[in-house]
């Protein structure tokens, strides 16, 4: 399922973030994951096999290529 993950995607986690979001936007994804809460905008790094542990759901598809930056 991770292999699926791409720049853009909004994933849920099974528990929620500490400030009550459980949304979160994919920013990074290779041997590590970087999530950004959509809530606070706090940034989280997990490996891969924690990610996939954690993962309940994707719930919007992102774009494949992140935006340019013209």
């Amino acid at each position: 399922m991770i292999s699926e993950l791409r720049v853009g995607d909004r994933v849920r986690l099974k528990k929620p973030h500490a400030c009550g979001g459980d949304t979160w936007e994919v920013l990074f994804v290779g041997a590590d994951v970087r999530l950004r809460c959509t809530t606070c905008g706090r940034i989280l790094l997990l490996p891969r096999w924690e990610l996939e542990r954690k993962l309940r759901e994707v719930i919007a598809e992102g774009n494949f290529f992140p935006p340019s930056g013209r």
